[in-house]
């Protein structure tokens, strides 16, 4: 094994420079997740099936299928549709299907928007009768208890499940390297590989970077965690709520 051929300072570059695109691509896609799945949540958790339905076919598909599957979609089908290219130049959002970063933060936002969804719709449902009562008693409109009370409320009980659908997130993000042009941590050790025919010090080195980062991920979980529970600590340092997990196993 020839581990010092992954020290030389190109290697390294490469290497960094495949940190930076998958953080880039966990920021973004994590970000777009949040945005779209607050108002979807709130209508997966209604009891009107016109809103519940179709947010329920949308998680379906996502979570049904393979995200690999879901990136090609994007990439090698809607960016390859004959009208969608005609637009490439001069059509908004249509010219920013030619970047295949922007097709790969499609496919990853969506399919973490799914499992989002899920997981803050859940605990919606598990708001307490009490704490909606209570709100109901002061007067206040169903909009304003959704926003003021049963949000906020469910975001907290949602966030031990929704920390590991981060670090799967994470994971998932070395999928981006089957797309051409984009050189994530997976993407810098096939580069690595490919010049130096050395796999398994290329991938071992990749591995190792992604386990450092789940570390710092999963330090920082635990401490928002910390403090976004702390109202609900006993006394030992536990929570009230018991160990969640994500609603379905990501697929990577």
């Amino acid at each position: 094994m020839d581990f010092e051929t992954l020290l030389q300072p190109d290697t390294l570059k490469l290497y960094a420079s495949g940190i930076g695109v998958t953080l880039e691509l966990l920021a973004v896609a994590l970000l777009a997740g949040v945005v779209l799945s607050m108002p979807l949540a709130v209508a997966r958790a209604s009891k009107s099936r016109l809103l519940s339905l179709p947010v329920a076919a949308f998680t379906f598909v996502l979570r049904g299928t393979p995200l690999l599957v879901q990136v090609y979609l994007v990439y090698y089908g809607v960016a390859q549709l004959d009208w969608v290219q005609a637009r490439w130049d001069a059509v908004w959002p249509w010219m920013w299907f030619k970047a295949p970063l922007f097709c790969t933060l499609v496919a990853f936002g969506l399919n973490t928007t799914a499992y989002t969804v899920e997981l803050v719709a859940g605990a919606i449902r598990e708001t307490p009768h009490g704490e909606v009562e209570a709100a109901q008693a002061f007067g206040m409109t169903r909009a304003t208890l959704m926003m003021r009370i049963v949000l906020p409320s469910a975001l907290r009980r949602a966030l031990p499940g929704y920390g590991n659908e981060v670090i799967l997130m994470l994971h998932a993000t070395s999928i981006a390297s089957v797309v051409p042009g984009i050189v994530d941590i997976t993407g810098a050790a096939n580069g690595v590989y490919a010049t130096t025919y050395l796999p398994f010090e290329a991938y071992i080195a990749a591995a190792l970077i992604y386990l450092v980062l789940t570390f710092a991920l999963v330090l920082a979980l635990r401490w928002i965690e910390r403090r976004a529970l702390a109202h609900l600590r006993r006394p030992g340092g536990r929570t009230g709520l018991a160990p969640t997990a994500p609603d379905d196993a990501h697929p990577a």
